[in-house]
């Protein structure tokens, strides 16, 4: 059964830092990509970042480059999301997701359509 946890969540002020934690299970976590949504209440799931396990590859949406950073540890069957210089506009419940990596596609990374599996999410507020 293919399981995502995340974890790491929290409140934070604006400015801060948190670590996001995504533990993997029930898959060859090295053949796939996983990535990050966040959803804020009363708007739409959005892509946040990808890394492709097979070759390292990593992506982000525009409004997060150069404060978050996605990292893997293959050896834990973890992602995970340092996420600094916090914003209120952060604010949302973050999901970590996978889909085979020979399924994925750069150019649709920041599609829901494309992942396959999801985790059930975790809090992040940014106070201002």
């Amino acid at each position: 059964e293919v399981q995502l946890v995340e974890s790491g969540g929290g409140l934070v002020q604006a400015g801060g830092s948190l670590r996001l934690s995504c533990a993997a299970s029930g898959f060859t976590f090295d053949d796939y990509a996983i990535g990050w949504f966040r959803q804020a209440p009363g708007k739409e799931r959005e892509g946040v970042s990808c890394i492709v396990n097979s070759d390292g590859s990593t992506y982000y949406v525009d409004s997060v480059k150069g404060r978050f950073t996605i990292s893997s540890d293959n050896a834990k069957n973890t992602v995970y999301l340092q996420m600094n210089s916090l914003k209120p506009e952060d604010t949302a419940v973050y999901y970590c997701t996978a889909v085979e990596s020979t399924q994925f596609s750069a150019s649709f990374f920041l599609a829901p359509s494309l992942y396959d599996y999801w985790g059930q999410g975790t809090q992040v507020t940014v106070s201002s």
